[in-house]
């Protein structure tokens, strides 16, 4: 088969083919819960690694999400199956002018051998750290790597060893001059090398783009060297940029700006399910809004449009990673000692609720398996050689707080608290009550002022401090869902004013209370709510500034007023907030069917939505009245 002037192989492009699917295969093994990250990887490097020589420039590809999602991982892997290894290079970026020996993307290129123009791969990882913007949007000086907006741009990076090459050329010959000089003085003890040594080898190497190994180019005399460097000379090719259009370049990092759920606090004690459906809702133009504020417009639109954005793992997908851990131990076990291991459900939810924190991705659940399971079975394993037991059946006994292991016809116990289970549990009853309280304050408003069951409710979180939440689902900014976030912000310290009497209110509402105020200074003076104060009021720039303390007055007015209504509906629904409250308080996380059935039991209508569901008005049908 021709395509222009080039003949294409069909066999090597069906042995490519093959190779490539069965990476796609052997990836989805290794990785849990990222398939269609997978299916899309391999499908826009297929051009590439099938047919790079119709490729004109490089194909950009990024990878974005929270921390230990895998992508670094799985690059590495997939370049490992490849059998790109000896054309693969990792590059961190930093815009600081820290010493380095490289400065640029061509030299780092250079000295891993990838300046030949054939088929490579090139990782740029943590890219968030070479932002070229501060946060207030004033440039960064940039002193290094400058270079790789060339290379995204067309792929072609400009050769600037001109100078090294003539530097070299005329320190070759300095010498040679001195020692000509030094002979006709009649010195005769000179120390003379006419073959190269291991550093000019490398720079020549470098220099030349030339393919032969460092150890023979060490072989060649330095007078021959010269002549072949003249020589390059004449030819000029040695000083035209080099052409990276065959090479892949996969771009790395995690925006905090896209993935503000990766800043959440409590983030062990959050549904990996809301995580989930929150990053799921990610979208291209999220990330490029992201990049924008760490880019120049024109280095945003270098990264392109390839972009894979990876969600954070549900519920189900850290079971799988957990119970795949499990089965590795277990086959190592038996490999290994000949010992066939029975290990409990028991042990699957200490991992999960000691080693899952959503917005940090797989590493904790690694290292929750380790200090659960590995550390201890050594123990039993123990037992069971010196006994010559053939099996070991591990199990976990919640109100016991104590790992068993059933080998032979005896049981071995080790008493053991998860890390995260203990701080729980170290939280105080009283303090426990009085957040119970001021959480459930919040969720009955909120069940009240949207007719939904919030997505979780805690009141005993991983935390040394005793600390709750209300999870709520996505709510679409109007003028009543903002007045009704306002009272459902003020509800929780209201509600320990209820329930606890005024004078035993804690300090938990001071975040609420800013975020209530906050809500209600855009409502007037952003957003033009209010009637009298039409004009926007938070302008800053002179001279476009206004006199903001205008609108103090009704601030806090409009706060006062949704104050004494969220109060009448929290005692109107008492009953309901003393019951839910007795049942946080004792249970300390509450789910939304839970929530549900007691909301209905008080005769309060409310609805149940997944998470990721966005609560907005029926514009839809309003403008088809």
């Amino acid at each position: 088969m021709y395509f222009s002037n080039m003949i294409i192989d069909k066999e090597e492009i069906r042995k490519k083919k093959k190779k490539l699917d069965d990476c796609k295969a052997f990836l989805k093994k290794e990785f849990i819960g990222i398939d269609k990250i997978i299916d899309n990887l391999m499908e826009y490097i297929q051009v590439w690694y099938l047919m790079p020589e119709i490729l004109t420039r490089p194909v950009v590809i990024s990878l974005w999400g929270m921390t230990g999602v895998g992508k670094t991982d799985l690059v590495r892997k997939m370049v490992r199956f490849l059998d790109f290894q000896n054309r693969f290079v990792e590059i961190e970026l930093s815009n600081s002018d820290e010493t380095s020996w490289s400065k640029s993307v061509a030299d780092i290129f250079q000295t891993n051998g990838l300046g030949d123009e054939k088929p490579s791969i090139a990782l740029f990882d943590e890219i968030q750290r070479f932002n070229t913007l501060e946060p207030d949007g004033t440039p960064v000086s940039q002193t290094k790597y400058t270079d790789f907006w060339e290379l995204l741009s067309d792929g072609r990076l400009s050769k600037r060893e001109r100078e090294d090459l003539e530097h070299y050329l005329f320190s070759y010959l300095l010498r040679k001059k001195e020692n000509e000089r030094r002979k006709k003085g009649g010195e005769t003890d000179l120390e003379e090398n006419p073959y190269l040594n291991l550093w000019d080898a490398k720079e020549l190497k470098k220099y030349l783009s030339m393919e032969d190994d460092v150890m023979s180019i060490i072989d060649m005399k330095e007078e021959d060297m010269i002549k072949l460097i003249r020589k390059k000379q004449k030819e000029k090719k040695i000083y035209e940029p080099v052409d990276y259009s065959k090479m892949l370049i996969i771009i790395s990092g995690n925006l905090d700006e896209a993935f503000q759920m990766s800043r959440e606090t409590s983030e062990a004690d959050i549904d990996a399910n809301i995580y989930h459906a929150f990053t799921k809702k990610i979208t291209m133009v999220d990330i490029k809004n992201a990049l924008a504020r760490k880019f120049r417009p024109e280095q945003v639109a270098r990264f392109g449009n390839i972009h894979l954005i990876y969600f954070s793992l549900k519920t189900e997908d850290f079971y799988k990673l957990i119970q795949r851990e499990i089965n590795n131990l277990r086959h190592k076990t038996k490999t290994k000692f000949g010992v066939t291991l029975k290990i409990n459900k028991n042990i699957n939810e200490l991992i999960y609720r000691n080693g899952v924190f959503p917005v940090q991705g797989v590493r904790p659940v690694f290292s929750s398996v380790v200090d659960i399971l590995d550390t201890n079975l050594s123990k039993f394993l123990f037992e069971a050689i010196m006994n010559e037991d053939k099996t070991i059946e591990i199990d976990y006994l919640m109100d016991r707080k104590i790992i068993t292991g059933k080998i032979g016809s005896r049981m071995v116990e080790i008493p053991y608290t998860g890390r995260i289970d203990s701080i729980r549990q170290a939280n105080e009853q009283d303090a426990v009550a009085n957040i119970s309280v001021h959480e459930c304050g919040h969720a009955v408003c909120y069940m009240l002022y949207t007719g939904f069951a919030p997505l979780q409710l805690k009141s005993k979180v991983a935390s040394s401090y005793a600390a709750g939440f209300t999870f709520p689902h996505q709510i679409h900014d109007t003028r009543e869902s903002i007045l009704d976030r306002i009272k459902i912000y003020l509800a929780g310290g209201i509600a320990e004013e209820i329930v606890f009497g005024e004078k035993n209110a804690s300090i938990g509402r001071s975040h609420d209370r800013e975020q209530a105020t906050t809500l209600a200074i855009d409502y007037i003076r952003k957003y033009g709510f209010e009637e009298d104060f039409q004009a926007t009021y938070n302008l800053e720039d002179y001279p476009h500034r206004m006199q903001q303390h205008i609108t103090d007055e009704r601030v806090e007015k409009l706060i006062q007023d949704l104050a004494k209504i969220t109060r009448e509906d929290l005692i109107l629904h008492l009953d309901l907030l003393k019951d839910i409250s007795k049942i946080l308080s004792k249970k300390g996380s509450m789910l939304p069917k839970e929530i549900y059935d007691i909301a209905i039991k008080h005769h309060v209508k409310v609805n149940i939505k997944e998470e990721g569901y966005l609560h907005i008005a029926d514009y839809h049908n309003l403008l088809h009245l």
